[in-house]
């Protein structure tokens, strides 16, 4: 990524065909915390970093570009929208499914018994939820069945910033 024989476009394409999705791979079936997203987001800096390389200042001195001047040179892509557009995207796919489908039925599955003692750690389904709600869509349940409503939903998440 530093190197000068390579220019920015071809980069940023590097990035995004092969590191991104190294990186993200399997990310639909993530229950991202906070401190998961925290660090996604500073990887994504830095080999962003050493992509566009530092700026010179008027004074002859050379900085590091800040995190504004990055999103500002992509377009505000964040690699966590990505990921919660994925997973969205996943939800549709599999309430969609036959009943009888193995990711469907671990979906609706209820586990017997009691959770063990102490703070209960944060559920898929919970963190889509949540997701959807910041975003504004309420009857997710009745949308999801049509597949062209449900993709503008998942486009909607790329832009949204909120999330």
């Amino acid at each position: 990524m530093k190197s000068r024989s390579l220019n920015r476009s071809l980069k940023l394409k590097i990035y995004k065909s092969l590191i991104r999705p190294v990186v993200t791979y399997g990310c639909e079936a993530w229950t991202l915390t906070n401190r998961d997203e925290q660090h996604l987001r500073i990887f994504k800096r830095r080999v962003l970093r050493k992509i566009f390389g530092p700026v010179q200042n008027e004074d002859g001195s050379w900085r590091i570009r800040m995190n504004y001047e990055l999103n500002e040179l992509i377009g505000n892509a964040d690699i966590v929208r990505f990921i919660k557009s994925r997973r969205i995207a996943w939800l549709g796919h599999v309430t969609r499914m036959d009943d009888k489908r193995t990711p469907k039925r671990i979906l609706q599955w209820k586990p017997i018994g009691t959770r063990t003692r102490g703070r209960p750690q944060k559920r898929w389904i919970a963190g889509i939820e949540e997701d959807l709600q910041i975003m504004g869509v309420r009857q997710w349940r009745k949308e999801w069945e049509e597949r062209a409503e449900w993709k503008k939903i998942t486009e909607k998440v790329n832009t949204h910033s909120g999330l």
